[in-house]
């Protein structure tokens, strides 16, 4: 599974002023990233406003993404619900064309049992024509998936790999040391990668690529030392991403980059006055 090892962006959706999709800086976004060395994209994850899309638009940003990167990286497409038929017809309704993969999150606010867990991603894992990518971020979903239900998961020949996010250094160990050779683990928190990346981890898959996808090559790809001193260059401006919802801070960044508005949809709200000049501040400093 090379073509998901490496620095996968976890891709904005810019909108204009009029909560209508920004195309323009989407296609920005991605050259940016493609240009500062990404190796994959990843459309409509929970840092592209999923949430608050309708299917005619996912299935837009989706067929802009394609077309905007011209086969130039591969690209994982965010298929993930809280209602297993729901995820597995939006599977069957989507042109895979295009697509290498896909992310799909463990179920969220029904906090079901680890078998239930299990049962869920087998069941899309059987439906998806293309490799799957399990996403465990138990901050969103209130459920964590344990070492165990990923191992068991990782027994499917069409389940490839974990996005981890409960920062759990020990769980993700445990991964690592009992996984098929193949099977890969993804970093879910930006921040950890550096580390993650000493028990074996392979990649990841990132917020904060959107605005420096070099750094993250360096943090991937780079030999310790390398890796370690770009990791440290994130320190100041990470927290500031999650202050008030992810992807309020990205997107207040990527403004003041110059690549894309920082308009969200509601129920969340674009960065606040403070956030706005503490960003600002960072990025002028670091």
């Amino acid at each position: 599974m090379k073509k998901f090892k490496g620095t996968g962006v976890a891709l904005v959706t810019p909108f204009h002023e009029d909560g209508s999709i920004d195309y323009s800086g989407f296609e920005k976004v991605i050259e940016h990233v493609i240009q500062g060395g990404a190796d994959y994209l990843v459309v409509l994850g929970t840092t592209g406003e999923t949430a608050t899309m309708t299917k005619p638009e996912k299935q837009a940003v989706l067929a802009s993404s394609i077309k905007v990167n011209k086969e130039r990286v591969p690209i994982v497409y965010g298929v993930g619900s809280n209602n297993t038929q729901a995820a597995m017809e939006e599977i069957r309704d989507t042109d895979f064309t295009g697509v290498s993969g896909i992310l799909s999150v463990s179920p969220y606010y029904n906090k079901p049992s680890q078998q239930g867990i299990i049962s869920h991603f087998q069941n899309i894992a059987d439906e998806s024509p293309v490799p799957v990518i399990l996403y465990n971020v138990p901050g969103r979903t209130m459920s964590n998936m344990t070492a165990s239900t990923t191992l068991e998961l990782a027994k499917h020949p069409n389940i490839v790999g974990i996005k981890e996010a409960s920062g759990d250094i020990e769980q993700c160990m445990q991964i690592v040391h009992h996984k098929p050779e193949e099977f890969l683990l993804i970093s879910g928190d930006d921040i950890l990668t550096c580390a993650l990346r000493a028990i074996g981890c392979e990649g990841v898959i990132s917020v904060l690529a959107n605005a420096y996808p070099e750094i993250f090559k360096d943090i991937i790809h780079g030999d310790k030392e390398t890796s370690m001193k770009a990791a440290f260059r994130l320190l100041e401006i990470n927290p500031h991403m999650y202050a008030e919802s992810n992807p309020v801070g990205v997107k207040n960044l990527l403004k003041h980059m110059g690549i894309c508005g920082d308009q969200v949809r509601l129920p969340l709200l674009k960065a606040t006055p403070e956030l706005n000049e503490r960003i600002k501040d960072v990025l002028q400093r670091v």
